[in-house]
């Protein structure tokens, strides 16, 4: 097992101190300040820390990550394999049975068993700044991640809930299509009626539709639902009704999930899952999509693998060869920055 110090790091936030680590979402209403994880398959790890301070994240120090050979990632499913699958998700939607499905791929890469996600951290802040970016490094609860997420998932404060999902990507504004648009607004839709399960009546609104967001190396449609959680609706009830995100899902989502169970060759971990902070003391919280997210892996022989996730919203006006681009494009600059062939120099220490 890697011996670092359990740590959570969440934009200029970095919490030290674990108290304890649990399942149980009640705790996030409880007391004190909590690290969250929430796996895509269902697995939640909540880290309670005893010191939180503000800090920026650390200049990179060379030679700190060692990341893998631009060569070594392996995918799980290759070009055609993945072309098949947006073919398959575009006669189940000539069929009736779903609107919209997410299909992803996790790529994965053998990385050195003292890797630290931390130190990861420190080089995507610099090549690949995002609003969401955290890092929650638990070895012992087999939990080392490092987002670079630009999509909220949930945020909470108080009695108000926000949800900023994401549809629609490009290089540039000009690259857009109208099957982005049509893409956000349905999966706004969808989470809209997530939310509205646990808000008041009335209360749920969509404040922003399809706005355009810049983002290192690409732009994304972004909308804004917004809803007052019922009195007797907490935490649990939230994840219960949001749970998984339905920017990474699809339409209806109990379709998509049942698609996604038999297109993916390989589990997305926290990659789409929901990842951040709550501080129970003060009533708020941000949890972020796992998207942009790197994870490792340790097996019992001391072998540590980085995984990191790309996947696309596939509609009937899906192209595949299309979609592959795009989980290419999304991936490209965090591959480039995870395998030290994307120059980030700015404040690296000797």
């Amino acid at each position: 097992m890697l011996d670092l110090p359990p740590l959570a790091r969440f934009g200029n936030r970095v919490a030290t101190g674990l108290i304890d680590v649990t399942d149980d979402p009640a705790a996030l209403d409880s007391h004190g300040f909590w690290a969250v994880c929430a796996d895509f398959e269902g697995r939640l790890t909540c880290a309670r820390f005893r010191e939180v301070r503000e800090q920026p994240v650390p200049a990179p120090v060379a030679g700190a990550w060692r990341g893998p050979d631009a060569g070594d990632w392996s995918t799980s499913l290759d070009r055609s394999g993945y072309t098949a699958g947006v073919r398959s998700i575009r006669d189940r939607i000539a069929e009736g049975e779903v609107y919209q499905a997410n299909l992803c791929r996790v790529l994965s890469a053998p990385v050195a068993p003292d890797s630290d996600v931390d130190a990861l951290t420190s080089l995507l802040a610099r090549g690949n700044p995002a609003p969401y970016a955290g890092t929650i490094r638990l070895p012992g609860h087999g939990v080392e991640i490092a987002t670079a997420s630009p999509e909220l998932f949930l945020r909470r404060d108080g009695r108000v809930v926000e949800s900023g999902p994401i549809k629609g990507t490009g290089r540039t504004e000009a690259d857009l299509l109208d099957k982005d648009y049509a893409e956000n607004v349905m999966i706004v839709d969808l989470v809209r009626n997530d939310i509205g399960r646990v808000c008041a009546t009335g209360s749920v609104t969509v404040p922003d539709l399809c706005a355009v967001e810049k983002h290192p190396g690409l732009v994304h449609l972004v909308s804004t639902v917004r809803g007052e959680l019922r009195a007797e609706a907490g935490w649990p009830e939230l994840l219960d009704a949001a749970f998984p995100p339905g920017s990474v899902t699809g339409a209806p989502k109990s379709s998509a999930m049942r698609i996604i169970g038999e297109l993916e060759t390989a589990p997305r971990g926290p990659y789409c899952g929901g990842i951040g902070w709550v501080d129970a003391d003060r009533g708020t919280g941000e949890l972020a999509v796992g998207i942009r997210t790197f994870w490792i892996d340790r097996d019992a022989g001391g072998g540590a693998v980085l995984r990191f996730g790309t996947g696309a919203g596939i509609t009937w006006g899906s192209d595949p060869e299309l979609e592959w681009r795009e989980t290419e494009l999304k991936a490209s600059r965090l591959l480039a920055v995870a395998s030290g062939t994307y120059e980030v120099s700015e404040g690296i220490r000797e």
